[in-house]
C-alpha cells in the first residue's frame, strides 16, 4: 500500500522518555529479597502520512524483450542466457553496476560477449550472454529492461526515542512488474502531503494519493526493506500529537478480539484516531504479516474511504494504551476489513 503528511503531524521537540519497570520479589533463602527488573519497549506511535524514496542495490530485470537486427532477426539475448524478470543485476564484467543507465553504457563500451554477476532471490549467479545490435538506433542491447530507483506513499507505524529508529508499513516494497522484494541501496523517508482518496469498494481497493514535500528535508534514511516492514532512523525526533508520551508495545499475547484503533492520516493531513474491531487473533511461533483480522467501525473512516485502502498500510493498532501492531492489508472484496502484524515482529526484524 502507499501514502502520504501534514506539518503539523510531525513536531520536532525533545521528547519526556517513560520506561516502565515491572519487579518480581523472589525470596532467597537467607530471607532477603531480590528483585528481577523487566524493561517494556516503549515507543512513539505513527499514523503519519510518509513517503518513501528507495535506490534498488543493483539493477532490476522488469522485462525481457526481443531485439530486431539488421538482418531481420529477433533475438532476445536475456531470454536466451536464462536472465528472468526480477534479477538483480549486480556486476558486468566485475564493474559494479547501481544505475539503469550504466548497463547501456558499458555494454556499449565492451561491444561483445559480457559476464553478468546477478542475484536472484537468496543466490548469486553468473551469466555470460551476447548481445546483439538493435536495428533501431545501432545500439548493443541484452534485451532487458530495467530500474533502479522505486517510490511511494505509506504510513509510519513508530518512533523508538531511545534509538532514533524508526518501522513503517508492516510489508516490504515490492517491485510492481515483478513482485520481488527490493533491496536498499539508499533511501529517504520522506513527509508527504494526501492530495485525495479514492473509496474502496467490494473487488477494487481503495487508495491514498499523496504528494512528497519538503524533500530536501527528510526524516530519515531508509536501510532496511523487508517482509515485515521498512526500517532506518530518523534525522529529529519525531512526535504524535494526539499522544503526550510514548506507549508500550504490547506483545501478542496481550492482544485480545474486541475494540480497538488505528492512526491513520487522511483529511486536511490531520493524524486522527479510528475505532475498529479485533475479530480475529492468530498466535504465532513464527514471523507472519498476517496475525490480527481487524474490521473498521468508525462510520467517520467508512465514509471517507469506504474502509481500509492502499496508503494505509503500516498505520498503528493501538489497544489498551499498547501498541500492538500494524495494518498491513485490505480484504480486496471487504475494504471494512484487513490484516495487522504484530509490533513485536516489526521490532525483532528491525532489531536484526
Amino acid at each position: 500500500m502507499k501514502r502520504a503528511i501534514k506539518k503539523g503531524g510531525l513536531v520536532f521537540i525533545g521528547l519526556l522518555l517513560t520506561i516502565i519497570i515491572i519487579g518480581q520479589f523472589v525470596l532467597t533463602n537467607d530471607n532477603t529479597a531480590s528483585v528481577d527488573v523487566v524493561t517494556e519497549r516503549v515507543l512513539v506511535p505513527g499514523g503519519h502520512s510518509v513517503g518513501v524514496r528507495m535506490d534498488v542495490k543493483g539493477v532490476l530485470i522488469v522485462g525481457l524483450e526481443e531485439i530486431e537486427t539488421d538482418d531481420g532477426q529477433k533475438i532476445n539475448p536475456g531470454i536466451k542466457a536464462g536472465l528472468q524478470i526480477g534479477d538483480l543485476i549486480l556486476e558486468i564484467n566485475g564493474t559494479k553496476v547501481y544505475k539503469a543507465d550504466e548497463v547501456q553504457a558499458l555494454v556499449n563500451k565492451i561491444q561483445g560477449d559480457v559476464k553478468l554477476k546477478v542475484k536472484r532471490k537468496d543466490r548469486t549467479l553468473n551469466v555470460n550472454l551476447t548481445p546483439v545490435v538493435s536495428k533501431e538506433d545501432d545500439l548493443y542491447k541484452l534485451g532487458v529492461w530495467v530500474k533502479d530507483k522505486t517510490a511511494g506513499i505509506g504510513t509510519l507505524t513508530y518512533y523508538d526515542p531511545v534509538n532514533q529508529s524508526f518501522g513503517a508499513l508492516g510489508h516490504a516494497i515490492v517491485d510492481p512488474e515483478t513482485g520481488s522484494v527490493l533491496s536498499v541501496d539508499k533511501g529517504q523517508l520522506l513527509q508527504a502531503k494526501v492530495q485525495s482518496i479514492q473509496e474502496g469498494t467490494a473487488g477494487t481497493p481503495g487508495e491514498i494519493r499523496g504528494v512528497f514535500y519538503e524533500a530536501d528535508s527528510p526524516l530519515g534514511g531508509l536501510e532496511k526493506n523487508s517482509v515485515y516492514g521498512i526500517f532506518g532512523n530518523a534525522y529529529h525526533p519525531i512526535e504524535n500529537p494526539l499522544y503526550e508520551k510514548p506507549l508500550v508495545a504490547g506483545s501478542q499475547d496481550q492482544v485480545e478480539k474486541g475494540k480497538a484503533y488505528i492512526l491513520t492520516t487522511l483529511d486536511d493531513n490531520e493524524l486522527q484516531r479510528f475505532e475498529i474491531e479485533i475479530e480475529k487473533v492468530s498466535h504465532q511461533s513464527k514471523p507472519s504479516d498476517k496475525g490480527m483480522v481487524i474490521r473498521v467501525t468508525d462510520e467517520r473512516l467508512l465514509e471517507k474511504s469506504g474502509g481500509i485502502v492502499q496508503g494505509m498500510s503500516g498505520s498503528p493498532i493501538i489497544q489498551n494504551d499498547r501498541i500492538i501492531g500494524a495494518v498491513t492489508h485490505v480484504f480486496v472484496n471487504n475494504p471494512e476489513k484487513g490484516y495487522g502484524i504484530f509490533i513485536e515482529w516489526m521490532l525483532q526484524e528491525a532489531d536484526k
